[in-house]
């Protein structure tokens, strides 16, 4: 019955969470058209493309809001103050600093710098063989407080690849060093694997651990890339340094 009543607390601070993401998704959808003039026809409300997002935001948001009515029916006000005291309280920092939790920051950290930040603006193979050096390692070593050193090293290295790219200096040095982007990000693969070597070497599990971690790295993209590329000629989704090398290989253009 406590632990009945423990997640009942719980779904009040996920339910805000979820209504807060669904009234965002609304927001969001209200600046989209709801109705305009394409080559002098007008288009109605209803074949609008805000009407989905609409939906599917205040589906959300009220969902949450039922999730919150329940949990609260269950509880009382007495379980909202006991929320709303955990949340004020040290206990919040302490799960917020858990492994698990940390897992998931590591996980969050990786996918959105790979698709939000390398992939439109460094060479896919550089930065596809980063993102999959840092997810291996640090998940198929299972060990938290390594997971916590490597976290930290990628966390480095992206916060400056992050500034590189806010401050143009990719542009700035186009005269001087073409593709400056990807030879930075091969800096970086090179100092997360020289850290993440300094940090196993001494443990022999480890050490085949992170042979296997670079051989998969490496081997993955550098064997289903070329495939899209130059068989089914499809682009990579940016094309710098990397891909230059290898079309120079490949059509023998020297």
């Amino acid at each position: 019955m406590m632990e009945k009543d423990k997640l009942r607390k719980a779904d009040i601070f996920s339910g805000s969470l979820i209504a807060l993401f669904g009234l965002w998704v609304v927001s969001q959808a209200l600046k989209m058209p709801m109705k305009d003039s394409w080559g002098g026809v007008q288009n109605v409300w209803f074949v609008s493309p805000a009407l989905f997002p609409l939906f599917v935001g205040a589906m959300i948001t009220l969902l949450g809001a039922f999730l919150i009515r329940t949990a609260l029916k269950a509880v009382g006000r007495a379980g909202l103050r006991d929320v709303l005291g955990w949340l004020a309280s040290r206990e919040l920092a302490n799960y917020l600093r858990s492994a698990a939790n940390l897992r998931f920051y590591a996980m969050l950290v990786l996918l959105f710098s790979y698709v939000f930040m390398a992939i439109p603006r460094v060479d896919f193979f550089a930065c596809s063989v980063l993102f999959l050096m840092a997810f291996i390692s640090m998940f198929y070593f299972d060990d938290d407080a390594l997971l916590k050193k490597l976290f930290g090293c990628y966390l480095a290295l992206t916060a400056g690849l992050l500034l590189f790219f806010i401050f143009g200096l990719p542009q700035t040095l186009e005269a001087t060093l073409p593709y400056a982007g990807d030879w930075l990000t091969l800096a970086c693969i090179g100092i997360y694997g020289l850290f993440t070597w300094r940090s196993i070497r001494s443990i022999p599990p480890l050490r085949k651990k992170y042979r296997l971690s670079l051989i998969l790295a490496f081997a993955a993209p550098f064997s289903i890339g070329p495939i899209f590329k130059y068989f089914l000629l499809v682009p990579m989704p940016t094309e710098g340094l990397i891909v230059a090398a290898m079309d120079a290989i490949w059509y023998w253009d020297f």
